[in-house]
């Protein structure tokens, strides 16, 4: 169960939710189709991209009970007769639903799968105060949400917030603008990148880059079409979450710093990872550069 505060969006990741393959923004641009401007504007991927026919798998529900305290409890769940999915047991090992994912690995260990990139080719480094964090960017997976995180990059959108939910053995999370203001920590978890008034938006790219430790994907509220600006990093693998969120880079560096990041999480279970304010990691910087980097 996830228990999230009240607010018009909120920018969660719980098992089973989604993120897809389209963009809304108010932003004109006139710009060459291949930069990331023209993919954000544009209402298809790129011509001869292996995704661009692909659709999202599998129907998910989603059950509310609101609280006397103005909290929610939500259950999502796949529309069969199949039991819901729990992010916090599946976090923990015990549900059945884990026993799909690899064994976790060792802490230090390196990411999964994570080929290192070509000379020349551009990644982010995120600087944060337990150290250096290096990932890879896969356009042919996700072009619009690389598009979109090297534009928030490119804009220093992420420079000063926070790790704010951080779950051992799952992933731990961050990007939400609130999360640079300790005054707005009752609301961390709810913010997005607002353009001209409204919220910019990328819709699911579901694709065969599995959710394994170190994979870069992007968080979103229930709607599947609303990733924004908060992005997650796997602690260990949950292939529950393939085509149900959109997979968009790899660790190639620095994956022991994830590891020192995702015991700020809190123990207790009902807190759905929620970072006590004074624990949260912050995100100094976060910059494009190109690989190797110095």
């Amino acid at each position: 169960m996830l228990t999230v505060k009240p607010t018009p969006l909120v920018w969660c990741l719980a098992a089973g939710a989604v993120i897809a393959a389209g963009c809304t923004t108010t932003e004109a641009v006139t710009a060459d189709a291949k930069t990331p401007e023209a993919i954000l504007a544009s209402g298809g991927v790129p011509e001869g991209s292996p995704e661009s026919s692909k659709e999202p798998s599998g129907e998910l529900e989603s059950n509310v009970k609101v609280n006397e305290d103005g909290s929610r409890d939500i259950t999502i769940s796949p529309k069969s007769d199949e039991k819901p999915l729990d992010p916090e047991k599946i976090a923990k090992g015990d549900s059945p639903e884990s026993n799909s994912a690899a064994p976790a690995a060792p802490a230090g260990a390196p990411a999964a799968g994570a080929g290192k990139p070509k000379n020349g080719e551009e990644v982010v480094v995120f600087e944060t105060a337990k150290g250096r964090i290096i990932a890879k960017f896969r356009p042919d997976k996700a072009p619009k949400h690389v598009a979109n995180f090297k534009d928030l990059v490119g804009r220093k959108f992420y420079d000063g917030t926070r790790f704010h939910r951080c779950m051992p053995g799952f992933m731990i999370q961050g990007g939400d603008p609130n999360s640079k203001d300790m005054a707005k920590s009752s609301v961390w978890g709810t913010g997005g990148f607002m353009l001209n008034g409204a919220e910019r938006q990328v819709n699911l790219e579901p694709s065969d880059l599995s959710h394994k430790r170190g994979v870069l994907s992007m968080a979103r509220s229930g709607n599947p079409n609303s990733a924004s600006s908060q992005f997650f990093i796997m602690h260990q693998d949950s292939t529950f979450l393939d085509g149900e969120y959109s997979a968009f880079g790899e660790v190639v560096s620095g994956i022991e710093v994830v590891d020192k990041i995702v015991v700020t999480g809190s123990p207790d279970p009902n807190a759905n990872g929620a970072v006590e304010p004074s624990q949260a990691i912050v995100l100094k910087t976060a910059r494009l550069a190109k690989w190797p980097v110095k």
